[in-house]
């Protein structure tokens, strides 16, 4: 993914999938570690911030690189303010909700990481009660929106973004701008081999044969690039625009992304209407609407803490940002988040 302009919309985004900030506030000795962070009603130490970075880097991994830029770790301690915050002020319900959440979380991150799980923390310095204090922070803080969610603030929500809520089964070619030996393509060349792409199933080809062949999505090449019943909203924006407004079973023109240009056969598409919403889809515009409470927050709200920052100057090599980072290794998918079949940490 690229960097937004607002470079805590980055972390917020990677985080929001992740959910997880610290509470480390509450139960530190502030008084023998110097404040980085001072806002209406608390402070946050060096110390404290540092051992949220090395989560967020074992969270986040793609993202380090970032954690070593002023201007981001100004916005990520910005970010830090808000959230112990907020979830000074939470209800007891969504305290409550947040610790059994956290579990839930620690579980599937677990899972993914297998054998690996204990080495991968010790590299960060990790235990595992730092991490679930930092889920059960950000964790409460986004169960305390939920909460507070009316109907209306919900159905508001899902009109706005309709399109989110589309299912459909589709096929797609990738040409990424790194092909699958680790090469990197330059942007005519990958748009010429997915302009290729198009030629030969716009003359009939078979589009499952063409994907083993040409596509550089791993996590569909071997199925003919099928999305089987994927919600419209777990695709990056310009892939899902053309999958929602391409008429059923044509072949796209190249549609580019961060990921490279996409070749896109829609074979079904199902739109919804609030009143039909399953459960499932419900909980996501639930758990949606509550992502974009927490958005608004964060864009309008932080001056009112009067936020006060004394970070230590990173070294000039550190302070330059580095190109657009790539995809997180697996990700090289239309989808938002991670390939489907990936396990991921906050749905």
């Amino acid at each position: 993914m690229s960097l937004n302009k607002k470079s805590w919309k980055v972390l917020a985004v990677s985080l929001t999938a992740a959910l997880s900030f610290s509470m480390l506030a509450a139960c530190s000795n502030k008084s023998d570690d110097k404040a980085v962070a001072t806002y209406k009603g608390g402070t946050i130490t060096e110390k404290e911030f540092n051992l949220d970075t090395r989560v967020m880097k074992f969270l986040s991994p793609e993202q380090a690189q970032y954690l070593e830029i002023d201007m981001f770790k100004e916005s990520i301690l910005k970010q830090e303010v808000a959230f112990e915050y907020l979830a000074d002020k939470a209800t007891d319900e969504a305290k409550k909700a947040a610790e059994k959440e956290a579990d839930t979380q620690i579980g599937s991150i677990k899972t993914a990481l297998g054998d690996k799980y204990k080495s991968t923390l010790k590299e960060q310095d990790l235990s595992e009660s730092d991490l679930r204090s930092y889920m059960q922070r950000v964790l409460t803080v986004y169960q305390d929106m939920l909460l507070k969610l009316t109907d209306e603030q919900v159905k508001t929500h899902y009109e706005t973004n309709k399109a989110d809520y589309s299912v459909a089964t589709l096929r797609h070619v990738l040409v990424g701008l790194t092909d699958s030996a680790g090469k990197e393509r330059t942007d005519a060349d990958a748009l010429k081999r997915a302009q290729e792409v198009k030629a030969k199933l716009d003359g009939g080809a078979d589009f499952a044969a063409v994907a083993k062949e040409y596509s550089d999505d791993t996590g569909t090449k071997e199925t003919g690039g099928e999305y089987k019943d994927k919600a419209l909203g777990e695709y990056v924006a310009e892939f899902k625009a053309a999958a929602h407004s391409l008429p059923l079973n044509t072949i796209s023109e190249p549609v580019k992304t961060t990921f490279g240009y996409h070749i896109i056969k829609v074979e079904a598409r199902k739109d919804t209407t609030f009143d039909t919403l399953t459960a499932d889809q419900l909980k996501a515009v639930k758990n949606a609407a509550a992502s974009a409470s927490l958005e608004t927050f964060l864009e309008k709200n932080l001056d009112s803490l009067e936020i006060k920052i004394n970070l230590p100057k990173s070294s000039p090599a550190a302070d330059t940002p580095a190109a657009t980072p790539a995809p997180a290794a697996g990700s090289d998918t239309p989808a938002a988040t991670d390939a489907p079949a990936s396990t991921e940490a906050a749905k």
